[in-house]
Protein backbone atom coordinates (compact mmCIF):
# COMPACT_ATOMS: atom_id res chain seq x y z
CA UNK A 1 0.00 0.00 0.00
CA UNK A 2 1.17 3.61 -0.46
CA UNK A 3 2.67 5.52 2.50
CA UNK A 4 -0.25 7.96 2.53
CA UNK A 5 -2.57 5.14 3.67
CA UNK A 6 -0.37 4.54 6.72
CA UNK A 7 -0.49 8.18 7.85
CA UNK A 8 -4.25 8.22 7.41
CA UNK A 9 -4.70 5.05 9.45
CA UNK A 10 -2.48 6.27 12.29
CA UNK A 11 -4.49 9.48 12.57
CA UNK A 12 -7.67 7.45 13.08
CA UNK A 13 -6.17 5.35 15.91
CA UNK A 14 -7.16 1.95 14.45
CA UNK A 15 -6.70 -1.40 16.16
CA UNK A 16 -3.93 -3.82 15.31
CA UNK A 17 -3.44 -6.03 13.42
CA UNK A 18 -4.51 -3.96 10.42
CA UNK A 19 -7.14 -5.84 8.38
CA UNK A 20 -8.82 -4.63 5.22
CA UNK A 21 -11.85 -5.48 3.10
CA UNK A 22 -11.35 -5.65 -0.67
CA UNK A 23 -14.23 -5.39 -3.13
CA UNK A 24 -14.25 -5.74 -6.89
CA UNK A 25 -16.20 -2.73 -8.16
CA UNK A 26 -17.31 -4.62 -11.28
CA UNK A 27 -18.30 -8.09 -10.00
CA UNK A 28 -18.89 -7.15 -6.35
CA UNK A 29 -16.72 -10.02 -5.09
CA UNK A 30 -15.46 -9.39 -1.53
CA UNK A 31 -12.36 -10.72 0.21
CA UNK A 32 -10.16 -9.75 3.17
CA UNK A 33 -6.42 -9.36 3.68
CA UNK A 34 -3.71 -7.75 5.80
CA UNK A 35 -0.91 -5.42 4.84
CA UNK A 36 2.76 -6.27 4.35
CA UNK A 37 4.41 -2.87 3.68
CA UNK A 38 3.52 0.73 2.90
CA UNK A 39 6.00 1.28 0.04
CA UNK A 40 3.79 1.26 -3.09
CA UNK A 41 3.23 4.19 -5.40
CA UNK A 42 0.33 6.51 -4.78
CA UNK A 43 -2.98 5.16 -6.05
CA UNK A 44 -1.61 1.65 -6.50
CA UNK A 45 -1.75 -1.48 -4.36
CA UNK A 46 0.03 -4.78 -5.00
CA UNK A 47 -1.82 -8.08 -4.47
CA UNK A 48 -0.75 -11.73 -4.79
CA UNK A 49 -1.76 -13.46 -7.99
CA UNK A 50 -3.93 -16.06 -6.20
CA UNK A 51 -5.89 -13.25 -4.50
CA UNK A 52 -6.48 -11.51 -7.83
CA UNK A 53 -7.75 -14.82 -9.24
CA UNK A 54 -10.18 -15.19 -6.33
CA UNK A 55 -11.57 -11.72 -6.92
CA UNK A 56 -11.57 -12.06 -10.73
CA UNK A 57 -9.28 -9.03 -11.10
CA UNK A 58 -6.94 -8.07 -13.92
CA UNK A 59 -3.89 -5.78 -13.59
CA UNK A 60 -5.10 -2.16 -13.55
CA UNK A 61 -8.68 -2.88 -12.38
CA UNK A 62 -10.23 -0.65 -9.73
CA UNK A 63 -10.59 -2.01 -6.17
CA UNK A 64 -12.48 -0.57 -3.21
CA UNK A 65 -10.40 -0.81 -0.03
CA UNK A 66 -11.43 -0.05 3.57
CA UNK A 67 -10.27 -0.91 7.05
CA UNK A 68 -12.29 -3.52 9.01
CA UNK A 69 -12.26 -5.55 12.23
CA UNK A 70 -12.70 -9.36 12.16
CA UNK A 71 -13.37 -11.75 15.03
CA UNK A 72 -10.87 -14.44 15.93
CA UNK A 73 -11.63 -17.74 14.27
CA UNK A 74 -12.63 -20.85 16.17
CA UNK A 75 -13.37 -23.37 13.39
CA UNK A 76 -12.09 -23.82 9.85
CA UNK A 77 -13.03 -26.34 7.16
CA UNK A 78 -10.68 -26.90 4.23
CA UNK A 79 -10.99 -28.84 0.97
CA UNK A 80 -7.88 -29.77 -1.05
CA UNK A 81 -8.11 -29.83 -4.83
CA UNK A 82 -6.17 -33.09 -5.24
CA UNK A 83 -5.62 -36.30 -3.31
CA UNK A 84 -1.88 -35.63 -3.20
CA UNK A 85 -2.47 -33.40 -0.19
CA UNK A 86 -3.33 -36.52 1.82
CA UNK A 87 0.19 -37.87 1.25
CA UNK A 88 1.77 -35.15 3.39
CA UNK A 89 3.43 -36.82 6.37
CA UNK A 90 2.28 -34.33 9.02
CA UNK A 91 -0.47 -32.01 7.74
CA UNK A 92 -1.02 -30.43 11.17
CA UNK A 93 2.49 -29.01 11.37
CA UNK A 94 2.36 -28.05 7.70
CA UNK A 95 -0.81 -25.99 8.20
CA UNK A 96 0.47 -24.37 11.38
CA UNK A 97 3.56 -23.15 9.54
CA UNK A 98 1.76 -22.15 6.34
CA UNK A 99 -1.12 -20.25 7.97
CA UNK A 100 1.34 -17.96 9.72
CA UNK A 101 1.61 -16.11 6.40
CA UNK A 102 -2.11 -15.26 6.55
CA UNK A 103 -3.73 -12.72 8.82
CA UNK A 104 -7.34 -13.52 7.86
CA UNK A 105 -9.40 -15.99 5.84
CA UNK A 106 -12.69 -15.63 3.96
CA UNK A 107 -15.25 -18.31 3.10
CA UNK A 108 -15.23 -19.07 -0.61
CA UNK A 109 -11.58 -18.11 -1.26
CA UNK A 110 -8.89 -20.46 -2.55
CA UNK A 111 -5.44 -20.27 -0.99
CA UNK A 112 -2.21 -21.77 -2.30
CA UNK A 113 0.32 -23.45 -0.01
CA UNK A 114 3.85 -24.51 -0.95
CA UNK A 115 5.29 -27.81 0.33
CA UNK A 116 8.47 -29.46 -1.02
CA UNK A 117 8.37 -27.39 -4.21
CA UNK A 118 4.76 -28.40 -4.78
CA UNK A 119 1.86 -25.95 -4.66
CA UNK A 120 -1.39 -27.19 -3.17
CA UNK A 121 -4.65 -25.35 -3.84
CA UNK A 122 -7.08 -25.43 -0.92
CA UNK A 123 -10.62 -24.08 -0.77
CA UNK A 124 -11.93 -22.29 2.34
CA UNK A 125 -15.24 -24.12 2.70
CA UNK A 126 -16.41 -22.75 6.06
CA UNK A 127 -15.23 -20.37 8.77
CA UNK A 128 -16.66 -19.73 12.22
CA UNK A 129 -17.94 -17.69 13.94
CA UNK A 130 -18.40 -15.53 10.79
CA UNK A 131 -17.76 -15.79 7.06
CA UNK A 132 -14.47 -13.89 7.52
CA UNK A 133 -12.17 -14.52 10.50
CA UNK A 134 -8.81 -13.45 11.85
CA UNK A 135 -6.21 -16.22 12.23
CA UNK A 136 -3.70 -14.09 14.10
CA UNK A 137 -2.85 -15.42 17.60
CA UNK A 138 -5.77 -17.86 17.85
CA UNK A 139 -6.46 -21.59 18.14
CA UNK A 140 -8.37 -23.08 15.22
CA UNK A 141 -10.23 -26.37 15.02
CA UNK A 142 -9.52 -27.56 11.48
CA UNK A 143 -11.68 -30.02 9.57
CA UNK A 144 -11.15 -31.45 6.08
CA UNK A 145 -13.63 -32.17 3.30
CA UNK A 146 -12.92 -34.88 0.68
CA UNK A 147 -10.64 -33.69 -2.14
CA UNK A 148 -12.25 -32.52 -5.36
CA UNK A 149 -10.79 -35.41 -7.39
CA UNK A 150 -11.79 -38.06 -4.86
CA UNK A 151 -14.31 -40.60 -6.18
CA UNK A 152 -16.02 -43.30 -4.17
CA UNK A 153 -16.32 -46.80 -5.54
CA UNK A 154 -19.51 -47.34 -7.46
CA UNK A 155 -21.83 -49.95 -6.02
CA UNK A 156 -23.98 -51.93 -8.43
CA UNK A 157 -27.71 -51.94 -7.57
CA UNK A 158 -29.10 -55.25 -6.39
CA UNK A 159 -31.70 -56.90 -8.60
CA UNK A 160 -34.23 -58.94 -6.57
CA UNK A 161 -34.97 -61.20 -9.58
CA UNK A 162 -31.32 -62.19 -9.83
CA UNK A 163 -31.19 -62.89 -6.11
CA UNK A 164 -34.23 -65.20 -6.32
CA UNK A 165 -32.81 -67.13 -9.27
CA UNK A 166 -29.45 -67.60 -7.61
CA UNK A 167 -31.00 -68.81 -4.35
CA UNK A 168 -33.30 -71.27 -6.15
CA UNK A 169 -30.43 -72.66 -8.22
CA UNK A 170 -28.35 -73.04 -5.09
CA UNK A 171 -31.16 -74.96 -3.39
CA UNK A 172 -31.57 -77.34 -6.35
CA UNK A 173 -27.85 -78.03 -6.50
CA UNK A 174 -27.73 -78.78 -2.77
CA UNK A 175 -30.73 -81.13 -3.05
CA UNK A 176 -29.13 -82.97 -5.98
CA UNK A 177 -25.83 -83.37 -4.17
CA UNK A 178 -27.51 -84.69 -1.00
CA UNK A 179 -29.55 -87.25 -2.99
CA UNK A 180 -26.47 -88.55 -4.82
CA UNK A 181 -24.56 -88.78 -1.56
CA UNK A 182 -27.34 -90.90 0.00
CA UNK A 183 -27.36 -93.22 -3.00
CA UNK A 184 -23.58 -93.66 -2.90
CA UNK A 185 -23.66 -94.38 0.82
CA UNK A 186 -26.42 -97.00 0.40
CA UNK A 187 -24.44 -98.75 -2.36
CA UNK A 188 -21.12 -98.66 -0.52
CA UNK A 189 -22.30 -99.97 2.85
CA UNK A 190 -19.88 -102.40 4.50
CA UNK A 191 -21.16 -105.71 5.91
CA UNK A 192 -18.74 -107.45 8.22
CA UNK A 193 -18.16 -111.26 8.54
CA UNK A 194 -20.27 -112.51 5.62
CA UNK A 195 -17.88 -115.35 4.61
CA UNK A 196 -17.57 -118.98 5.71
CA UNK A 197 -15.41 -120.07 8.62
CA UNK A 198 -12.61 -122.61 8.03
CA UNK A 199 -10.24 -124.38 10.38
CA UNK A 200 -6.49 -124.03 9.98
CA UNK A 201 -5.98 -127.78 10.39
CA UNK A 202 -8.42 -128.61 7.55
CA UNK A 203 -10.97 -130.41 9.74
CA UNK A 204 -14.69 -129.70 9.22
CA UNK A 205 -16.44 -127.36 11.57
CA UNK A 206 -18.58 -128.87 14.30
CA UNK A 207 -22.09 -127.37 13.91
CA UNK A 208 -22.94 -127.86 17.56
CA UNK A 209 -19.85 -126.20 18.97
CA UNK A 210 -20.71 -123.66 21.64
CA UNK A 211 -19.85 -120.02 21.07
CA UNK A 212 -17.09 -118.44 23.10
CA UNK A 213 -15.70 -114.98 23.26
CA UNK A 214 -13.31 -113.63 20.62
CA UNK A 215 -9.53 -113.57 20.98
CA UNK A 216 -9.64 -109.86 21.83
CA UNK A 217 -12.06 -110.29 24.70
CA UNK A 218 -10.90 -113.83 25.79
CA UNK A 219 -8.74 -113.70 28.85
CA UNK A 220 -5.51 -115.77 28.87
CA UNK A 221 -5.65 -119.20 30.50
CA UNK A 222 -4.94 -119.05 34.13
CA UNK A 223 -2.93 -121.51 36.16
CA UNK A 224 -4.99 -123.95 38.19
CA UNK A 225 -5.82 -122.69 41.59
CA UNK A 226 -5.14 -125.16 44.31
CA UNK A 227 -7.31 -125.22 47.33
CA UNK A 228 -5.51 -124.64 50.59
CA UNK A 229 -4.71 -127.80 52.55
CA UNK A 230 -5.48 -127.86 56.19
CA UNK A 231 -2.62 -128.93 58.37
CA UNK A 232 -3.39 -130.42 61.74
CA UNK A 233 -0.47 -130.52 64.02
CA UNK A 234 -0.27 -133.68 66.05
CA UNK A 235 -2.83 -135.47 63.81
CA UNK A 236 -2.57 -138.30 61.25
CA UNK A 237 0.01 -137.36 58.63
CA UNK A 238 -1.13 -140.07 56.20
CA UNK A 239 -4.65 -138.67 56.09
CA UNK A 240 -3.41 -135.18 55.34
CA UNK A 241 -1.18 -136.48 52.54
CA UNK A 242 -4.12 -138.31 50.95
CA UNK A 243 -6.28 -135.23 51.08
CA UNK A 244 -3.54 -133.22 49.35
CA UNK A 245 -3.23 -135.78 46.57
CA UNK A 246 -6.98 -135.80 45.93
CA UNK A 247 -7.18 -132.01 45.76
CA UNK A 248 -4.24 -131.95 43.29
CA UNK A 249 -5.95 -134.46 40.99
CA UNK A 250 -9.20 -132.50 41.00
CA UNK A 251 -7.36 -129.26 40.13
CA UNK A 252 -5.44 -130.96 37.28
CA UNK A 253 -8.67 -132.31 35.77
CA UNK A 254 -10.30 -128.90 35.87
CA UNK A 255 -7.30 -127.24 34.18
CA UNK A 256 -7.33 -129.87 31.39
CA UNK A 257 -11.03 -129.22 30.73
CA UNK A 258 -10.41 -125.50 30.53
CA UNK A 259 -7.52 -125.88 28.08
CA UNK A 260 -9.62 -128.17 25.86
CA UNK A 261 -12.46 -125.64 25.79
CA UNK A 262 -10.02 -122.83 24.99
CA UNK A 263 -8.48 -124.80 22.09
CA UNK A 264 -11.82 -125.19 20.33
CA UNK A 265 -12.02 -122.73 17.37
CA UNK A 266 -15.10 -120.57 17.07
CA UNK A 267 -14.95 -118.45 13.83
CA UNK A 268 -16.30 -114.90 13.64
CA UNK A 269 -17.42 -114.58 17.21
CA UNK A 270 -16.14 -111.03 17.64
CA UNK A 271 -17.92 -107.71 17.31
CA UNK A 272 -18.75 -106.04 14.02
CA UNK A 273 -16.69 -102.93 13.04
CA UNK A 274 -17.02 -100.59 10.07
CA UNK A 275 -14.01 -99.32 8.11
CA UNK A 276 -15.74 -95.96 7.60
CA UNK A 277 -16.54 -93.38 10.28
Amino acid sequence: MPPSALSHLISQQIEYPMLFQLQNTITGHISHCGVLEFVAEEGIIYMPLWMMENMLLQPGDAVKLKHTTLPKGTCLKLQPHTKNFLKISNPKVFLEVSLRNFSCLTTGDTIKLDYNNTIYCINIVETKPESAISVFDTDLEVDFAPPLDYKERERLPLNPANICTTTSSARTTTENTTSTEHEEKSQCRFTAFTGVGRRLDGKPLSPKSPKIKSARSRSPSRAPIRKPVKLVFGGNTVQTHALAMESGKVAAQKSEKRSEEADKLQPFTGKKYSLKD
